[in-house]
C-alpha cells in the first residue's frame, strides 16, 4: 500500500477494515483498534455501517429528528435501518445528514470526476502547437530565420505526436523513429 489508511472517524491510522454489502452496494469503513471498540464493530451480530456513519456524522438524527422526505417518506431511522434512502428527494431533504457523512468518507461533496491520461496529453500537444505558431510568426516577423526554421521543427514534431494513433494495448503514443 502507497499510503496508509486513516481512521474513518478519528484520523488515526485505521487497523481495522470493514466491508458491508447492503443491496447490492458496497460500503467501506476504516477504522482505528479504539474507533471499532468503541463502536462495538468485534460484534459482527450487533454492527452496522449505517449505524457508524450515522454516529460518525455528529449525531445527524438529533438537528433532522422528526423529519421525512416529502416524497417517499423515508426517515432517518429508515436509513439507519437499511443503509440507504428511498428516493433522489432523500438527499435533499437529509443534506444535512449527508453532507458530514461524504466529508467524512470522502474528499469533499462535490463530484468532480477523472481525466483521461491521453485527453491531457493531446490538449497539452495542441497547447504547445498553438504556442509554437505564435513564436514562429514571430520569429518570421523579426526576421530571425534560424529561430524560425528551429521552431519550424519543432511544430512539425508536435503535429506528429498528435496525429501518431494510440498503441492498442499499451495505451501509449507511437513514437516516431529518427533517421
Amino acid at each position: 500500500m502507497a499510503s496508509s489508511l486513516k481512521c474513518d472517524l478519528c484520523g488515526k491510522s485505521a487497523t481495522v477494515h470493514l466491508t458491508q454489502i447492503v443491496n447490492g452496494k458496497m460500503h467501506k469503513v476504516d477504522l482505528c483498534e479504539a474507533c471499532a471498540q468503541a463502536k462495538g464493530v468485534t460484534d459482527p451480530g450487533g454492527f452496522s455501517l449505517a449505524d457508524l456513519l450515522l454516529k460518525a456524522s455528529l449525531n445527524p438524527e438529533e438537528t433532522i429528528q422528526g423529519s421525512e422526505c416529502p416524497t417517499c417518506g423515508f426517515k432517518p431511522s429508515d436509513f439507519k435501518k437499511l443503509g440507504r434512502f428511498g428516493c433522489p428527494q432523500c438527499y435533499r431533504t437529509f443534506e444535512g445528514m449527508v453532507t458530514p457523512m461524504l466529508d467524512n468518507m470522502h474528499k469533499g461533496t462535490r463530484h468532480v470526476g477523472k481525466v483521461p491520461h491521453q485527453a491531457i496529453e493531446r490538449r497539452s500537444l495542441l497547447e504547445r502547437v498553438t504556442e509554437l505558431e505564435g513564436a514562429l510568426a514571430d520569429a518570421i516577423k523579426t526576421e530571425r530565420y534560424e529561430d524560425a526554421a528551429r521552431v519550424r521543427d519543432e511544430l512539425v514534431q508536435a503535429r506528429l505526436a498528435i496525429s501518431k494513433p494510440v498503441g492498442p494495448s499499451t495505451g501509449t503514443r507511437a513514437t516516431p523513429a529518427r533517421s
